[in-house]
């Protein structure tokens, strides 16, 4: 595994050598000039909060928190911060590394973030935390961002209840409803042709990644009950991203509180730890 702390803190290559050549297990990393971007990486975490936040900002109590756009093909500030920071190195082994990240603002986020990947086995686990320094309560989400090779006919266990729908135009959210059947993913099933961009809630927190050509499966085990499947049509990598709170949590109905999200009081920390797994899935 290659970790690029210099960028977002992100993995460049995840690879399993239990076999007689690595098997990439996440999307490698193509470098492509100087400049590395954090979005063509294999994963990235998610902090201090996931996916879109629409509007600018948001408000919370009774004062107003500005957010900017932070790509240039986005309307809206996307992935948090986190993913776009340098952060620092504070301690490694060949199996371990430890990073953190202080970000400060006058207008919006402040907070304190560690990041620890630690190889096991058969398996990597991602253990996050994140701690409020501003001097307000603020909503604050965790997760991560990583992209998986959709070839050799990808099969997707993840049970959950529910989804967030939009309007086809964009994937902001508009109505909670009952998965549909060909969005269902209680059993194991091929992702659908046509593009999801989507938030599942009610999740069990396990799913499985399956491979059959490769015989070769990952299973992901995440201490959050939320996922974001994004399948664009036509490319070669989808993205399951295990996170606690769907997209725009903090402008739904009843508050960011009521959809995944942790409102931190100052000096008040959240963490959450992502496990994935390695199955090797012979044919009987």
């Amino acid at each position: 595994m290659q970790v690029l702390a210099e960028a977002g803190g992100g993995i460049a290559g995840f690879d399993w050598h239990g076999r007689n050549e690595p098997i990439s297990l996440m999307r490698r990393y193509k470098p492509s000039g100087h400049r590395i971007d954090p979005n063509q990486l294999s994963c990235f975490p998610l902090v201090p909060w996931s996916n879109r936040i629409s509007d600018n900002g948001f408000e919370v109590e009774g004062r107003w928190i500005p957010l900017s756009s932070n790509r240039e093909d986005e309307p809206w500030p996307i992935h948090g911060s986190g993913w776009q920071r340098a952060w620092q190195v504070t301690s490694h082994t060949t199996h371990e590394i430890r990073l953190s990240l202080t970000q400060r603002s006058a207008t919006a986020y402040c907070y304190e973030a560690s990041l620890q990947y630690t190889l096991l086995e058969d398996a990597l686990q991602v253990d996050m935390a994140v701690t409020n320094i501003a001097s307000l309560s603020m909503p604050f989400g965790l997760g991560l961002h990583p992209f998986f090779n959709r070839g050799d006919s990808v099969r997707l266990m993840a049970p959950a209840s529910n989804v967030w729908l939009n309007n086809g135009q964009t994937p902001l959210p508009t109505q909670y409803v009952d998965i549909p059947p060909e969005w269902d993913f209680r059993a194991e099933r091929a992702l659908p042709e046509q593009g999801i961009d989507n938030a599942f809630q009610g999740w069990t927190g396990e799913a499985v990644i399956h491979w059959p050509g490769s015989q070769l499966g990952l299973r992901i085990d995440a201490g959050t009950d939320a996922f974001v499947l994004y399948t664009p049509a036509d490319r070669d990598f989808f993205c399951f991203e295990p996170v606690d709170h769907p997209i725009n949590a903090v402008h739904l109905p009843g508050g960011p509180d009521k959809h995944g999200m942790t409102m931190l009081s100052p000096r008040a920390t959240l963490q959450r730890r992502f496990v994935f797994s390695v199955l090797d899935m012979p044919k009987d």
